[in-house]
């Protein structure tokens, strides 16, 4: 569990250090244009989960997101005792991960966003985005597993752009990015309700495929990618 757990924390510390980090250097270079700093912040995303799943799935599983494990943990891939230590070591990496990118870009450790992201629209993208990644996830890992880090990485770079959000799609990577006053932050107000859409969006999507595919529990715990640090017993 430890090791499974300390997988998790760097891996999301990698995954916002690669968000945040390519959105200052995107923005520095980009002189104003903010199609080319999201395209740089794009690229560098989706390459960095491609990596990092490839990387930390065999130990963790690579969640890197509370959403995909609470929706993991329903449906029985995950031990419900042990969510809390996934979730605790996610929040803990991403905010690790805005520290090093701010230090890395002579940043403010920590520093409240202004950047504002409210309103229907945006909230609605979050839903759309989350319940998008939960379909990749649960229908990838279904029948061809090898394939779950190409597709997160590629779907997240597509709902970077058919997105008005961003497509942040994850409750860890928002309340992080909530201190980062940069290119890629989110104001600590608009917060929370891109997290309520995120869960809400987890939620039907793993609802949906329930439906669609009966036997998904047993495919649980190939989410994100099949792991052999299992040391429990999985409740069904």
């Amino acid at each position: 569990m430890v090791r499974r757990a300390v997988a998790e924390a760097v891996g999301t510390a990698f995954l916002l250090a690669a968000v945040v980090g390519s959105g200052i250097m995107g923005d520095r270079l980009a002189g104003g244009n903010v199609a080319i700093a999201l395209l740089a912040n794009t690229i560098a995303t989706g390459a960095a989960l491609i990596a990092l799943i490839l990387a930390f799935g065999p130990i963790s599983g690579a969640h890197f997101n509370p959403a995909v494990t609470l929706a993991d943990a329903w449906q029985g891939g995950l031990a419900w005792r042990e969510a809390p230590a996934y979730l605790a070591a996610q929040v803990a990496g991403a905010f690790g991960g805005v520290a090093a990118a701010h230090l890395m870009f002579g940043e403010p450790v920590f520093s409240a966003s202004r950047h504002a992201r409210s309103g229907g629209a945006q909230i609605f993208s979050e839903f759309v985005a989350t319940f998008g990644l939960l379909s990749v996830v649960w229908g990838c890992a279904r029948l061809r597993s090898s394939a779950v880090p190409f597709a997160v990485g590629a779907y997240i770079a597509a709902a970077y752009w058919f997105t008005a959000s961003t497509s942040f799609a994850n409750p860890a990577v928002t309340l992080a990015r909530t201190a980062s006053d940069t290119f890629a932050g989110i104001r600590p107000a608009d917060a929370p309700g891109f997290i309520v859409a995120q869960l809400a969006g987890a939620a039907a999507a793993t609802a949906l495929f329930r439906w669609l595919v009966p036997s998904l529990p047993k495919d649980a715990e190939k989410v994100v990618v099949p792991h052999t640090e299992r040391e429990s017993t999985h409740a069904r």
